[in-house]
């Protein structure tokens, strides 16, 4: 996967902490991950469907930063994991889906979206339905961690 194809996601979610829930985040280096263990405490799962790339996304969030970022978008102190910090994940799924879809569709890109899934609770795994690589993109908050994996698999003919 390459840069022209990650670097929409990295804007998308770094944009929409920042105006969602005015945290900061910051990208570190993209891996391949290893295993199927979630990052985090709290997961949208969400698959983008085009001619050219089918993609699977997930945004893990550890509970600290997806707490934070709850309090911060809602205005007020969110102390457990409960169903508003569920939607507020899906709803972030949303958001930064949409933002790297229009972004990759600058680049000649076109994604159908389907409705994110969350999945809530410690140790949980995610297994991308493609069988492709899974690319880790760690970042890194005041108030915590939280990872986007993608999984991308190419329908160009090459």
């Amino acid at each position: 996967m390459n840069n022209e194809f990650i670097n929409p996601f990295i804007e998308s979610a770094i944009n929409v902490i920042k105006t969602m829930a005015q945290i900061d985040a910051t990208c570190g280096q993209p891996a391949i991950k290893t295993g199927h263990m979630a990052g985090g405490d709290v997961t949208g799962i969400i698959s983008m469907i085009g001619e050219q790339a089918h993609v699977s996304l997930a945004i893990t969030f550890s509970e600290p930063a997806i707490l934070a970022i709850t309090s911060s978008m809602l205005g007020e102190n969110i102390e457990i994991l409960d169903d508003t910090v569920a939607d507020a994940v899906g709803e972030i799924t949303n958001m930064v889906t949409g933002g790297s879809k229009r972004l990759l569709s600058e680049k000649g890109y076109k994604f159908d979206l389907a409705s994110p899934s969350v999945i809530v609770g410690e140790n949980h795994m995610i297994i991308h339905q493609l069988k492709a690589p899974v690319v880790i993109l760690p970042f890194t908050t005041g108030a915590g961690d939280f990872f986007i994996e993608l999984c991308s698999l190419s329908l160009d003919a090459d």
